[in-house]
């Protein structure tokens, strides 16, 4: 189902050329999946956009998007072949854009500066149109009187604007009632009860706990300092203290599952995202010593309920054994096989199991494999799925992985799993991200609806 000749002498010219490597993965997929999609037809109408506005990126909860998926509600979705057609148009503009700002085409003399000026005007003017347009669009929803969820999650899903994210988390994850009259009292009311919480279960001496429970205590802050260990912002004494309140709370109002390492990742996005309601700018310049207690109280607060109501979906994931995930990785191992035969005969002719890198994959919710700044955009559209996340992730996770599959086919069994768990992406911006997702969403909707393509 791949094409891989030429793959050695161009896999250079790839890395030098990043719209080269576009065309060559678009085409892949076109060659891939183009067979498997004749007659389907698309939820909506799904688009890929470039930005060329400059934007600050200085900002973990403001980085921009250069790529946006977006839905139109009164469209019946294109056919598949429209879907591609789509993708190819959005791709060739990308790289005429890319080569005039680089004067790199080689088909056609250069545009006189007045000409540039003009084309170059009229795109970032396009594009902030667009953006202001998503912007109403979710001011016009968030003020409604009562929040329409479905809508809301088809905004979300692309992404969702830094200054927004907080509410429309809270209303996602069903934290927040999508009343307005009430969200106020309602947010009063659970942040009230969570401090009962930690005052009945935490601040408590260690002669009141069980033997279970103080082991589980030490075993939490142990893992505290290790999370996101390269984000300063989260070794500050403040924050550490809230993560290991929050994690042993949830742990013991959850005796079934209990406190699993990985956990404690999934708080992080929560705490970024409800804290960038107090501060400005890069998380690198954020001090917890700036807030009272009563805003940082209310931060933690809103970060318990939310990691409940997100854990809520999927208990069995942290539950003994972790079947949830166990499952997952199963799903995965059949999906690749599906998608990219040569791929999957290749890890298993070497013996490489997919429980190996993948468990920590679907453990962590990928939060450990990408940059940081990209896990609030990946999160938009996590918690935009809403109960379908676990099914989802298993795509999310499959796109990710054959995102490598040139340089996979290439590698013995060790290299394999050093390259796995230490994948190089430290080097990407949103870009990346959102042709993950974009292939997510493509591959759901071809296979999901036909689990038969799944059977072994």
């Amino acid at each position: 189902m791949r094409n891989t000749p030429n793959s050695n002498t161009n896999s250079i010219n790839d890395l030098k050329d990043p719209v080269s490597n576009l065309d060559s993965r678009f085409n892949l997929t076109l060659k891939s999946v183009q067979g498997l999609l004749k007659g389907r037809s698309f939820p909506g109408k799904v688009l890929l956009s470039r930005r060329s506005d400059p934007l600050d990126t200085s900002g973990i909860h403001g980085s921009p998007r250069e790529f946006t998926r977006s839905y139109s509600e009164n469209d019946a979705g294109p056919t598949s072949f429209q879907f591609f057609i789509h993708l190819k148009q959005e791709q060739f503009q990308i790289k005429k854009a890319t080569e005039s700002s680089t004067g790199t085409s080689q088909s056609k003399p250069s545009a006189s500066p007045a000409d540039t000026s003009r084309e170059s005007q009229k795109t970032v003017t396009s594009a902030r149109a667009t953006d202001s347009a998503r912007i109403m669009k979710f001011k016009k929803e968030l003020s409604a009187p009562t929040v329409t969820l479905e809508k809301l999650r088809q905004l979300a899903w692309s992404g969702v604007p830094s200054d927004m994210r907080p509410n429309v988390w809270r209303l996602l994850l069903g934290y927040a009632p999508p009343n307005s009259d009430r969200r106020e009292g309602v947010l009063r009311r659970k942040r009230i009860e969570y401090l009962d919480c930690v005052a009945q279960y935490y601040d408590i001496p260690d002669t009141e706990r069980s033997d279970d429970e103080i082991n589980m205590l030490r075993q939490i802050a142990v893992d505290c300092p290790r999370t996101v260990p390269d984000v300063t912002f989260f070794q500050q004494p403040a924050v550490q203290k809230s993560l290991e309140r929050i994690l042993y709370t949830w742990a013991i109002r959850h005796p079934a599952s209990g406190y699993v390492q990985g956990i404690n990742d999934l708080v992080t996005p929560f705490l970024v995202v409800f804290l960038s309601e107090h501060f400005e700018g890069s998380i690198d310049n954020w001090s917890t010593l700036e807030l009272s207690e009563e805003k940082l109280t209310n931060v933690e607060a809103d970060c318990y309920w939310c990691l409940s109501k997100l854990l809520d979906g999927m208990q069995d994931h942290y539950t003994f054994a972790q079947p949830g995930i166990q499952r997952l990785v199963f799903k995965l191992k059949e999906l690749v096989r599906r998608i990219d035969d040569p791929v999957s005969r290749h890890m298993e002719e070497h013996g490489l199991e997919f429980l190996q890198f993948a468990f920590r994959w679907f453990n962590c919710l990928l939060i450990r494999e990408i940059p940081f700044h990209l896990v609030n955009r990946l999160w938009d559209t996590y918690l935009a799925e809403g109960d379908a996340l676990p099914d989802f992730l298993v795509y999310i996770a499959a796109s990710f992985l054959l995102t490598w599959s040139d340089k996979l086919l290439k590698l013995d069994f060790q290299e394999m799993v050093m390259f796995l768990q230490h994948i190089p992406t430290f080097n990407w911006a949103d870009q990346e991200l959102e042709m993950v997702l974009s292939r997510a969403f493509m591959w759901h909707s071809m296979f999901n609806s036909s689990p038969s393509h799944l059977a072994t």
